[in-house]
């Protein structure tokens, strides 16, 4: 059964196919994906590496996990489910909708 894992430390630059080539040395790979943000476009750091089975999964922990990739470190460990999130809705003006709050501002003369 094919197993998940997270790698975190990604470089920026890197695209799918060098994350899916780096980990076929460990065994067979079902997918690789970078995580991108979807207001800029560009890597987040991190993606998610299918591996076919267990061991697999395993040898790839053991031959990434704390190496040097690119230039730097990489945290290679078994993906956990996707936690729920509550929905951020900047429009229904709760709170104080992403600005200052008004705190810290002083304001006023120092005679």
């Amino acid at each position: 059964m094919a197993k998940k894992l997270y790698v975190g430390g990604l470089p920026y630059a890197t695209t799918d196919n060098e994350l899916k080539e780096a980990f076929s040395q460990a065994g067979s790979v079902v997918s690789a994906v970078i995580i991108m943000d979807k207001m800029s476009g560009r890597s987040k750091g991190f993606g998610f590496v299918e591996m076919s089975s267990d061991e697999e999964a395993q040898a790839a922990i053991d031959m990434w996990n704390g190496k040097d990739f690119g230039g730097r470190s990489l945290t290679v460990n078994e993906a956990r489910p996707m936690e729920d999130r509550p929905r951020r809705d900047f429009r229904s003006g709760g709170g104080n909708g992403g600005y200052g709050g008004g705190r810290g501002n002083g304001g006023g003369r120092s005679w």
